[in-house]
C-alpha cells in the first residue's frame, strides 16, 4: 500500500508507476498556473466535468449515495453527510445545465438518505459500513438535502425527515448553545454555524420557534470564540491542530454566519464573518494562494486545501453580493481561475478522477492525501455557479 510521497517517488524513479500517475505527479510537482482564458467559456465546461465526476461517484458504490475517489484505493463507500449537501448542488446544476439526469440522481440520493435515517432522527457520522453514531453536524448537512428535495418535488416525506432530524439536534444541544456529546470527537466547534443555518431555514419553513432559539444560542456561543483580529478558536476538526484550523472548517464557520445573517438580519453575524473573510482575501491577493491552515496570528502552514479554497471563493462572492465591493468579486474570480487549473491537471491521471480536484494541491498535501473527496467537488461546483450569480440556497 502506498502511503507517502516518498513511496511514490521511489516507484516513479523505478518506472513502476502507471504512466497516467507519473504524468499526474509531474503536473503537481510544479506551480499551477491559473486559467487565463474567458470564464464564460471555461466555467460551463468545468461544471459539466465536475458533475460528471460526481455522477461516477454515485455509480461507483452499492447504493445511491456518493463516495470519493482515491488514487491508491479507488472508490470509497458512500458518505451520508456529504451526499446530503451535494443534493442541492446537483439540483442547481441540473437546472443550470438542463440535465434531467442530475435531478433524478439528486432525488435518488435523497431517497437513499431517507432509508438510512436513524430512529432518533440523526444520520451517522463517517462512511456507510463504519457503524458510527449519529452526529449533529453531519445530520444538519443532510437536512440541507432534504429541504432541497422537498422544494424540487413538493413531497412532505423529505420535510418530515428534516423535522425529525432538527428535533433531535435541538434535544441534544448543550446548555451553553454548542453541540459536543453528539458531535465529531465529542468536541464543541464554531463551524456548527453550518448547523445553525439549516435550523433557521427550517424554523422559517415550519414555524417551529425551538429551531430558531437553538440556532441563536449556538451563534451567541460562536461569537464568544472570536478574537479581535477575526480568527476563531475551536474551528478545526481535529484535537491536535485546533490551534491552526484548516481553511475548510474556517469557511464552514464564516459561510454559516453569512447564511444566518440572511435568515435573521442580525448585522453582528455579518460583521463576524467579514473580518476573517477580509484577512484571507488580502492574503490571497498578496500571495496568489492560500495555505491549508492558519493560526491565531494568521500565519499559514501546510499545502492548499482545494475544498477550503472553493468555499472561500463562495464566501467572497456572497460578500460581494451583500456589499457591492468589487474586491470580493475579484478574489472570487481569481480563486476560480486557480481551481480551474487544478481541475485541469486531473485529466492527466486515471479516468475516474477526470473532472475532479484533488483534496490538496499538490496532491500529496496532508489533507485528503492522494484523494478527490466528493465534498471538494461539491464546493467547486458551487463556486462555479457563484461566478454566474447562482449562489447555493441551502
Amino acid at each position: 500500500m502506498i502511503r507517502s510521497l516518498a513511496q511514490y517517488t521511489r516507484l516513479f524513479a523505478t518506472g513502476l508507476l502507471d504512466p497516467d500517475v507519473r504524468q499526474l505527479l509531474l503536473a503537481h510537482a510544479g506551480k499551477v498556473r491559473a486559467h487565463e482564458g474567458p470564464l464564460d467559456e471555461a466555467v460551463p465546461q468545468a461544471l459539466v466535468k465536475v458533475m460528471d465526476h460526481l455522477a461516477r461517484a454515485q455509480d461507483s458504490g452499492n447504493d445511491r449515495g456518493m463516495g470519493s475517489y482515491h488514487l491508491v484505493h479507488g472508490w470509497g463507500a458512500s458518505y451520508p453527510e456529504t451526499t446530503g449537501y451535494i443534493i442541492p448542488t446537483m439540483l442547481a446544476a441540473a437546472e443550470r445545465m438542463g440535465r434531467e439526469d442530475l435531478r433524478s440522481r439528486a432525488l435518488e440520493a435523497a431517497d437513499w438518505l431517507l432509508a438510512i435515517q436513524r430512529y432518533e432522527g440523526g444520520w451517522q457520522g463517517g462512511r456507510v459500513g463504519e457503524q458510527r453514531p449519529a452526529v449533529v453536524f453531519n445530520t444538519a448537512q443532510v437536512v440541507r438535502g432534504m429541504m432541497a428535495a422537498e422544494d424540487a418535488t413538493g413531497e412532505l416525506r423529505y420535510r418530515n425527515a428534516a423535522v425529525k432530524a432538527c428535533d433531535w439536534i435541538v434535544e441534544v444541544q448543550e446548555p451553553d448553545g454548542s453541540w459536543a456529546r453528539h458531535n465529531f470527537l465529542g468536541e464543541r466547534r464554531v463551524y456548527d454555524t453550518y448547523v445553525s443555518a439549516p435550523l433557521l431555514h427550517m424554523a422559517d419553513r415550519t414555524g417551529k420557534k425551538a429551531y430558531r432559539l437553538a440556532a441563536l444560542r449556538n451563534l451567541e456561543w460562536v461569537l464568544s470564540r472570536q478574537s479581535a483580529n477575526g480568527w476563531f478558536a475551536d474551528a478545526d476538526n481535529t484535537l491536535r491542530h485546533n490551534d491552526r484550523p484548516i481553511t475548510h472548517t474556517m469557511a464552514y464557520t464564516v459561510d454559516g454566519l453569512i447564511e444566518c445573517h440572511a435568515r435573521t438580519g442580525d448585522e453582528n453575524y455579518l460583521k463576524a464573518a467579514e473580518r476573517p473573510a477580509r484577512v484571507l482575501l488580502d492574503l490571497f491577493a498578496r500571495h496568489g494562494s492560500l495555505n491549508g491552515r492558519y493560526d491565531a496570528q494568521w500565519r499559514g502552514s501546510e499545502a492548499a486545501i482545494t475544498t477550503g479554497c472553493a468555499q472561500w471563493a463562495i464566501v467572497w462572492a456572497r460578500m460581494h453580493a451583500l456589499s457591492g465591493d468589487v474586491s470580493w468579486q475579484e478574489g472570487c474570480l481569481r480563486m476560480v481561475r486557480w481551481l480551474l487549473a487544478v481541475q485541469g491537471l486531473s485529466s492527466k491521471g486515471p479516468v475516474d478522477m477526470h473532472g475532479a480536484v484533488t483534496g490538496s494541491f499538490p496532491l500529496w498535501g496532508r489533507y485528503e492525501k492522494f484523494a478527490c473527496p466528493n465534498w471538494a467537488q461539491k464546493y467547486l461546483a458551487d463556486a462555479l455557479l457563484c461566478t454566474e450569480g447562482r449562489s447555493p440556497r441551502y
